[in-house]
């Protein structure tokens, strides 16, 4: 009987697991290079130096592999989430969210995925772990929006929904990749340049 009271896992399933998160590294990083048209099952298992035909063992799809991406996004935003500090203003506390998204935009970490789609939206809600996260980190980020708008730091006549939208397109903001291409802004500057335009937009009148 384990003295921890946890069950080990075995050598093998640490390798597929292993694998698994090589393949999702590989897909969000020529997801947020290629985009997911341009993606293909080809590359990604020759990125990872596997057989297609072992890649459809942990993932049957493109749009399984996408999905399985977006989870990994969700679990980094909320891990993120959970380690702000509670007692920012809430307002603050979307600053700095926003500010998180584009880094990883800057840093070519976010997937890029299409907004018309319907295999890979049919995917992504048929995945329970994408669909929970994204419920989790909206919500939280909608009652921070809701809380900003009571407190007069945004613009209460915009509908919560509208702003929590508007923040959530930051992450695949092309303007973030424009600057970056000028040449003429660190990637902090450029965060700091479309935070401002961002949030004095949405802020009260």
């Amino acid at each position: 009987m384990s003295t921890t009271g946890t069950a080990k896992i075995s050598f093998k399933a640490q390798m597929l697991l292993a694998r698994e998160d090589a393949i999702i590294q590989s897909v969000n990083r020529l997801l947020a290079e290629k985009g997911f048209e341009a993606m293909t099952v080809d590359e990604v298992a020759a990125d990872v130096g596997i057989a297609k035909a072992s890649l459809y063992k942990h993932f049957p799809s493109k749009e399984d592999l996408a999905a399985a991406a977006m989870v990994s996004v969700m679990r980094r935003a909320q891990g993120f989430l959970d380690a702000l500090q509670p007692e920012l203003p809430a307002v603050e506390k979307l600053r700095q969210v926003v500010a998180w998204t584009m880094g990883l935009k800057l840093a070519g970490e976010m997937p890029s995925l299409p907004s018309q789609n319907s295999s890979l939206r049919t995917a992504l809600m048929a995945n329970k772990d994408y669909m929970d996260g994204l419920m989790d980190v909206s919500d939280r980020l909608g009652a921070w929006i809701e809380a900003a708008q009571a407190l007069g730091a945004l613009n209460p006549k915009l509908p919560p929904i509208a702003v929590l939208y508007t923040l959530y397109a930051r992450a695949c903001d092309p303007v973030l990749e424009f600057l970056k291409m000028g040449g003429l802004y660190t990637n902090d500057e450029i965060i700091a340049l479309v935070l401002s335009t961002c949030f004095e937009g949405l802020e009260a009148r």
